[in-house]
């Protein structure tokens, strides 16, 4: 049977465009190459990855009742993501951003807020992510509803059911430190970026920051360093330096610190030991940034596995040739 995966939070539709290196002048029209829709945000994205890795898995989010949340749901599902626990509200609506992104791969980007600030801890929601066998706590700080005590117990929960339980951030501000204090107890694994660690902990280096976080109760902390792939530190005493794929084409990297998050889930799931799981995260990441949005590319497990294997994407070069 497939281990359940439960992703919990910031749910957003993006639009991406690419490239885009500067705003056309007046009412002119420019032309690019592609414009892509996707789900995307601290929970969505790496619902979706896990999901086209063969975990059954399901969205704790919520969406506005417009447009972009009917095609977030339909676009979530077509992706093999149960959405019964995503939640439909009336007053808010679906948190979109628009993402011009140049040639170099960067990102800046326009963010409308929306539903998923809002997410209510119903005994559904409690429920589907207490059973869960991997939980991914993604948006810590930005759930009005489900921060604090209201989070720690959640995760308590299905902590005491034996879950695995990763979280991940957005936008930290002055907030962000006491959320994550009130659940690291509750974490196997912290895995905000490095800019977040760092902000957050008050550290100058990697490993300061991880211990600062393990020093808070986390179990370990692994530390997204884009180019220069991510660090991991457990309590156990795993101590490395895990580096990125070789060989990638980067076309858009939105997107791939949430799916190297979904994707260290989805090695651990396969019963990686966290170092692997961070190779198998750094292969799903990959393939992200070789494409345009949060998900893209992502084939399956075993197209991940080989890229990992391998240690660069040419092996996809190959079965193309």
């Amino acid at each position: 049977m497939s281990k359940t995966f439960v992703s919990v939070g910031v749910t957003i539709l993006d639009i991406v465009g690419y490239p885009i290196s500067a705003l056309p002048e007046g009412e002119s029209t420019e032309l690019i190459q592609q414009i892509h829709i996707c789900p995307a945000g601290t929970a969505a994205a790496p619902a979706v990855v896990a999901a086209r890795q063969g975990l059954a898995t399901h969205l704790v989010g919520a969406v506005g009742n417009d447009d972009m949340g009917r095609f977030l749901l339909d676009k979530l599902a077509r992706d093999g993501v149960d959405t019964s626990l995503v939640q439909v509200r009336d007053d808010m609506p679906t948190a979109a951003t628009i993402l011009p992104i140049n040639e170099s791969g960067g990102r800046p980007n326009w963010h409308a807020p929306g539903a998923f600030l809002l997410l209510e801890p119903t005994a559904e929601v409690r429920a589907g992510i207490a059973g869960a066998d991997h939980i991914h706590w993604g948006g810590v700080g930005m759930l009005f509803n489900m921060e604090g005590e209201v989070a720690a117990s959640i995760l308590g929960a299905a902590r005491s059911n034996g879950a695995v339980v990763t979280a991940d951030l957005i936008a930290p501000g002055e907030h962000s430190h006491d959320s994550v204090a009130a659940i690291a107890a509750q974490l196997d694994y912290f895995m905000p970026s490095i800019e977040e660690a760092l902000e957050i902990s008050g550290k100058d280096s990697v490993d300061a920051a991880a211990d600062y976080f393990m020093t808070m109760g986390a179990g370990g902390c692994v530390i997204k360093c884009g180019a220069e792939g991510a660090f991991i530190a457990t309590q156990a005493g795993i101590r490395e330096q895990v580096p990125v794929i070789a060989d990638v084409n980067v076309v858009d990297t939105s997107g791939c610190g949430d799916s190297f998050c979904g994707g260290f889930n989805v090695g651990l799931a396969n019963d990686m030991d966290p170092v692997q799981a961070c190779h198998f995260a750094a292969a799903t990441a990959a393939q992200v940034a070789s494409g345009m949005g949060s998900n893209a590319g992502v084939r399956d497990f075993e197209t991940t596995l080989r890229i990992m294997q391998a240690g660069s994407m040419t092996i996809l070069e190959e079965d193309a040739g």
